[in-house]
């Protein structure tokens, strides 16, 4: 990929059913499944975080790339009918990254996060957290219901506000930092991971309880993505280990397996007793995102490199995925 299209981020929208590609020169938009590349905005900057809302002609962009369109300390609302910016949040200190959802745009620095009102750009809340470098924050999607996750001052816990019941609580999710955190389209469930990378949590988002405790391995990862399936039944996680890992968490769905020697577990280290991913498929070892499609068993996972997997797993049986597609998103634009 040349230097004016090198890709600086990229981002599934609210629903995963496209994603937006942030490069040295504009902005980029795909639909997810199937694959199909729709349209570029040349911007002539480069655009380091690009979040785009649903499927409509709004977006939240942030300069970035060694020749930034907007400055790194502003966030741009863009409006791509009117192809020009219609808004502008202003900062002191750089935009780690943005949320949207249709009420609301949520802004991630390294300390504070802040929320706006999206109509008229007033602020609603702001909220001191940990360093948060990877801007690790997550909203819900459901429209009467606003439920907001982050990593809280204090280490290994995650603060989830509840903004229709005015409520707000903290987790201990984990004992090292959090790298990871992930709410269901409805804004009852949480997943969590710590930099160790070894296991991922589920949480009650009402109670704060553990749910599910899931094992993506024994050795330390850096925990790339987590993704909900939107009936929540399913979990997906990536990781720099180069697996994309596919754990059941429904009521009603094949149970994850264990350890052969589960029934040692008083004797034996904890691993031993955990449940393991349902399904597996093995990607290259860079930074891959992954999100499920609505319908049926299928997810896609697209990674730094600019390459784009279809993979369906058996919803019976579990074990390794099998590749439908794969692409190079650049050879999509001829």
């Amino acid at each position: 990929m040349d230097s004016v299209n090198s890709q600086l981020c990229i981002r599934f929208n609210q629903d995963a059913t496209c994603f937006v590609q942030g490069t040295n020169s504009g902005f980029k938009i795909f639909n997810s499944c199937p694959i199909k590349f729709c349209f570029k905005r040349d911007l002539y900057g480069g655009i380091g975080f690009v979040e785009l809302l649903y499927r409509s002609n709004i977006l939240a962009l942030v300069g970035g790339g060694n020749s930034p369109r907007f400055p790194i300390t502003k966030v741009i609302i863009w409006d791509d009918h009117q192809m020009r910016p219609t808004g502008e949040l202003c900062f002191r200190e750089e935009v780690k990254g943005v949320r949207l959802r249709r009420d609301r745009i949520i802004v991630i620095l390294d300390t504070k996060i802040y929320v706006y009102n999206l109509q008229d750009l007033k602020m609603q809340d702001h909220i001191d957290t940990a360093p948060n470098p990877k801007a690790l924050c997550c909203v819900s999607n459901n429209s009467s219901r606003i439920v907001l996750a982050c990593p809280d001052k204090e280490r290994g816990k995650i603060r989830v506000n509840i903004y229709n019941e005015e409520r707000s609580l903290a987790i201990q999710a984990h004992e090292s930092a959090i790298s990871c955190i992930s709410l269901n389209p409805e804004g009852t469930l949480v997943a969590t991971a710590s930099d160790k990378g070894t296991l991922i949590r589920v949480f009650n988002v009402e109670t704060g309880d553990i749910r599910q405790e899931l094992r993506r391995g024994i050795d330390r990862a850096e925990i790339y993505c987590l993704a909900f399936h939107p009936d929540s039944n399913w979990l997906a996680c990536s990781s720099d280990k180069g697996t994309i890992h596919i754990f059941s968490i429904g009521a009603q769905r094949p149970q994850n397996p264990r350890s052969n020697f589960s029934f040692m577990k008083r004797l034996l280290p904890k691993y031993f007793d955990s449940e393991w991913s349902f399904a597996q498929f093995r990607v290259k070892n860079v930074r891959t995102l992954c999100a499920f499609i609505k319908e049926g068993n299928k997810i896609v996972c697209i990674n730094d490199e600019g390459s784009y997997y279809l993979v369906s797993f058996n919803e019976e049986e579990g074990g390794d995925c099998v590749v439908d597609e794969q692409h190079q998103l650049v050879d999509l634009e001829v």
